[in-house]
């Protein structure tokens, strides 16, 4: 069992800190150092707030857990593919309810106990007992009772309804080690235990942690996993500033900046030992409004900042992106190319805002955005001149990543208008479309918004077999959503990704694109 404690990082080797702390374990920053022993340097501005695999669900958690802990199934390629990971392969009866997946008999935990069956249905159970996390992805699909050891290597899986997606979700399904996990269950399930501790058989474990500074990976002893590159471990290092990121990876000090903006990608390009990855993916920028607290409850208020907001502005702060036009992504079904949507319009913006209280000005709105990040400001520039123009102030707030998931909470500490990258976590357009469901009240992705309608259309249109139906409920949701005016839309950006030459290996993927596998990368 691997310990990764805060009292033990802070009591430890890591009080030596930063490049000295790595250096006493042998890894180190700078390339020769990090070529030799063939280590991965990722550059991330965001830091990890929670271990656990049954909660964590953003982007620096995902990047952790997909390493660290295994799913049935892995996702793959462009457009995104299902192959095996756990289970080496599955059957699926002729009416789509029943699945059996038969596990890889090599599989082990990191203390070197045997992945079973056993295991597969405490995880599923655990996550929809806990009900965060990625546990909307399977809620009402499968229940406690739909996940069936058949023997020690192989389990089937009776879901409550038709659910099309249902190999698409599985990869974000983690499984623990139960037995592990139980022995630490403690009286909140083992969330405390979670928390810092790790409980998986992924190809790589965790070594060391220093909060807000790093996170270390090595790879685990008698791996079972096959094939894979030559990577003996992975450093992700908190780098607040993208520019800072981009000079990382100029000098080596980096292999891997997440956070690029565009004006990094284009200092980028050109540049000896360096690959500037510009590349699309399912996901989009904006703002949620508070809907539930504060002066976002009214309607009109939300309509008049949509109409007002300048859109074009913003794409021209943007780099290469393009206008967002509705919750779902072009090519997904159900998709509406022609759905009403907002842009700017002072003269509506006024009529919208002379049916509320704030007619004559005065309203000061509070919004955030990421430390560090230098695109998220200058957006926030934007919707800062959008709102003078409304007469309204705006009071904007840098805050650190687990800062601002921790406000979404509650409506009460929600700002007003919440930044968000938000995306589809699989192909189907259930991953874009369930982010709207009240379930998700108090996530990052829907800290407020709440509507039966749009709920009973989402749990309709997840588990309706023919696509022409599904279809005509995913248009009846994108025009309620909207209309509803619970965010601003911005941008859908393209993934600005920036890598060294000598990684090997990787294969871009539309799908949270900035959580990828160490496992097939090489250092050449």
């Amino acid at each position: 069992m691997i310990t990764v404690t805060r009292r033990k990082v802070l009591g430890g080797a890591a009080a030596l800190g930063g490049s000295a702390a790595l250096a006493a374990t042998g890894f180190g920053f700078g390339p020769a150092a990090a070529q030799s022993r063939k280590v991965l340097v990722i550059a991330c501005q965001n830091d990890i707030s929670i271990f656990d695999p049954h909660i964590a669900r953003d982007d620096p958690g995902t990047l952790m857990l997909r390493n660290v802990y295994d799913s049935l199934v892995r996702v793959v390629g462009r457009p995104p593919q299902p192959i095996p990971g756990l289970a080496r392969s599955w059957t699926v009866s002729a009416d789509g309810l029943e699945y059996v997946f038969e596990l890889n008999p090599n599989a082990k935990f990191h203390d070197g106990s045997p992945v079973t069956a056993e295991d597969v249905r405490y995880s599923f159970e655990r996550q929809l007992r806990i009900g965060r996390g990625n546990a909307w992805m399977i809620a009402g699909i499968v229940d406690g009772s739909g996940v069936e050891p058949v023997d020690t290597h192989k389990v089937r899986i009776k879901l409550t309804k038709s659910f099309a997606p249902f190999l698409a979700v599985l990869p974000w399904i983690r499984i623990v080690n139960s037995k592990l996990v139980e022995a630490n269950k403690g009286s909140d399930d083992a969330e405390t235990f979670l928390r810092t501790e790790t409980a998986g058989s992924g190809p790589y474990r965790v070594i060391r942690v220093e909060p807000g500074n790093l996170y270390e990976f090595a790879r685990a002893e008698n791996d079972w996993h096959e094939g894979g590159g030559n990577l003996e471990g992975a450093i992700i290092r908190i780098v607040r500033e993208s520019s800072r990121q981009r000079l990382m990876l100029q000098t080596g000090e980096a292999h891997v900046a997440i956070n690029l903006t565009a004006d990094d990608i284009a200092q980028l390009e050109g540049r000896d030992g360096v690959v500037a990855k510009n590349e699309s993916e399912y996901y989009n920028f904006g703002w949620k409004l508070n809907v539930r607290h504060g002066p976002f409850a009214d309607i009109n208020l939300r309509k008049a900042v949509n109409h007002a907001f300048d859109y074009q502005a913003m794409l021209g702060v943007s780099g290469p992106a393009r206008l967002a036009h509705g919750p779902l992504y072009e090519g997904q079904l159900g998709y509406d190319p022609d759905l009403p949507v907002y842009r700017t319009d002072m003269a509506k913006a006024k009529e919208y805002l002379a049916k509320t209280q704030y007619a004559n000005g005065g309203l000061k709105l509070v919004a955030t955005h990421i430390t560090g990040h230098e695109q998220q400001r200058r957006w926030t520039l934007v919707l800062l001149d959008s709102l003078r123009n409304l007469g309204f102030d705006l009071e904007v707030r840098p805050v650190t990543w687990p800062d601002m998931v921790a406000l979404t909470r509650s409506p009460e500490t929600c700002p007003d208008l919440f930044p968000i990258f938000s995306g589809g976590n699989y192909a189907d357009p259930d991953g874009a479309a369930f982010v709207y469901h009240s379930k998700n009240n108090g996530s990052y992705e829907n800290p407020t918004y709440a509507n039966p309608e749009v709920d009973r259309l989402i749990m309709e249109a997840r588990s309706e077999v023919d696509a022409t139906k599904r279809a005509a409920l995913y248009k009846d949701f994108q025009k309620i959503v909207t209309d509803d005016a619970l965010e601003i839309l911005g941008v859908i950006p393209v993934r600005p990704l920036g890598m060294r030459a000598e990684i090997q290996g990787f294969e871009y993927t539309p799908i949270r694109a900035a959580t990828f596998d160490f496992l097939p990368l090489s250092l050449a």
